[in-house]
């Protein structure tokens, strides 16, 4: 709700009603636009992305999969079809994926999903604003009674699909502009905070220090060697399978983020020092296993330098997997298009596991979900050298018109 990503939502309502979609935004900023089709009580597929972005961004993750959606329907409407499809088709731009200004992801997805808290609205910004107060500023009316409105009824949503690009090298890798997506890796926020004993950087001997900083940069060193070897620290029992200890080699990252150290002056020993800590994988039990020896070793380190450690846990998210019926229509779909483009019959689409996430995630507990991803030039994304080819964007836009097709 940036005054940036406001004027965005207005364009892409703009776009919405240009492709013959009936458009509003809801209280939590969401962007929606559907037809209703042959049936207009029929069952919904709802398709779509989110509208916001990381600081200093690139232009493709989330607004792909809007664009996409949007312009395979407004191609059936200039091709004179988009009122013979068989269901209500429904785009939705959510307003927060990210979770960037109120440290918190899917909030515009988790809402429609309806396992947004009603604390969420209370969430605040490095400014102090929160979500609802953000929200008021922009004349939504953001309540609890009006949060619980948002939920989208299970039984009148048919599926959900979303386009988004892959964040990864291996579409690039296998020279592929399209894959289809068999899951989504879980994830976990971790806010860490190491509180030592403020000093001057030259009166204070290093043998009688308690330096927050010191303890924090080992704590990091001991994560990376957690997530690098999780073989190494995690022991087999009734919690942590043999199984869930493999699976971790292939899925598990972490990532340490944010570092605040206070009061942050060259010649201060830090008082306190707040590190954010991200870990995911295909496997929830093997990451909960990694979190419980990560935060084990945590406090016999801060024990032993004579500091104190505390670990919030900030955001938590289930592994997903994407529902294998709509996943093989998504999969038609792609090689659909990618034989418009090249008139080759035999290009097999890869199917890939997701380590970032989306808001197919949240989406999952309302309905079944699918996804395609797009190729990124060097898998790079979060950052301006974000970039994906035209033919690519194209090869998206064609795959989402052949779903579509499917339910004419």
């Amino acid at each position: 709700m940036s005054p940036a990503a406001v004027r965005a939502g207005y364009l892409i309502r703009i776009w919405m009603e240009d492709a013959g979609l009936r458009t509003w935004i809801d209280h939590m900023g969401n962007v929606h636009g559907r037809v209703d089709g042959l049936n207009p009580s029929s069952k919904a597929l709802l398709i779509g992305s989110h509208l916001d972005t990381v600081v200093d961004a690139g232009f493709f993750d989330g607004s792909l999969g809007i664009v996409s959606a949007i312009a395979a329907l407004k191609a059936l409407r200039v091709g004179g079809t988009l009122g013979r499809l068989v269901r209500p088709v429904e785009v939705i731009a959510f307003s927060d994926e990210e979770g960037v200004r109120f440290q918190s992801t899917f909030i515009g997805s988790a809402a429609v999903a309806g396992i947004l808290p009603d604390s969420a609205l209370q969430y605040s910004d490095k400014s102090g604003a929160t979500v609802q107060e953000v929200l008021q500023r922009n004349s939504l009316q953001a309540t609890k009674e009006n949060l619980h409105q948002l939920k989208y009824d299970p039984d009148s949503v048919w599926g959900y699909a979303e386009v988004h690009i892959e964040q990864g090298p291996v579409l690039e890798r296998v020279g592929m502009p399209l894959g289809v997506v068999k899951g989504i890796a879980g994830q976990t926020r971790l806010k860490v905070t190491v509180r030592g004993s403020q000093g001057h950087a030259g009166t204070v001997p290093m043998s009688m220090r308690h330096d927050p900083m010191v303890a924090a940069a080992e704590l990091i060193v001991l994560l990376e060697n957690v997530c690098k070897h999780p073989e190494d620290f995690l022991s087999f029992d009734d919690h942590c399978k043999d199984s869930s200890v493999q699976s971790l080699s292939g899925s598990l990252v972490c990532t340490v983020g944010e570092i605040s150290p206070w009061p942050s002056a060259s010649n201060v020993i830090p008082g306190q020092v707040v590190f954010t800590v991200d870990i995911r994988a295909m496997d929830d039990m093997g990451r909960e296993a990694v979190i419980y020896e990560f935060s084990s070793r945590m406090y016999q380190i801060c024990d032993r330098r004579s500091v104190s450690c505390n670990l919030e846990r900030k955001h938590n998210a289930g592994a997903v997997m994407c529902d294998p019926e709509l996943s093989t229509q998504l999969k038609s779909a792609a090689h659909s298009a990618l034989r418009k483009m090249t008139n080759e019959l035999d290009s097999e689409v890869p199917v890939l596991m997701s380590g970032a996430g989306h808001d197919a995630m949240a989406i999952s507990h309302l309905t079944k979900v699918g996804m395609i991803f797009v190729r990124c030039r060097g898998g790079i994304s979060h950052s301006p050298k974000e970039h994906v080819l035209d033919d690519d964007v194209w090869a998206a836009g064609l795959a989402v018109l052949a779903f579509l097709e499917t339910h004419m």
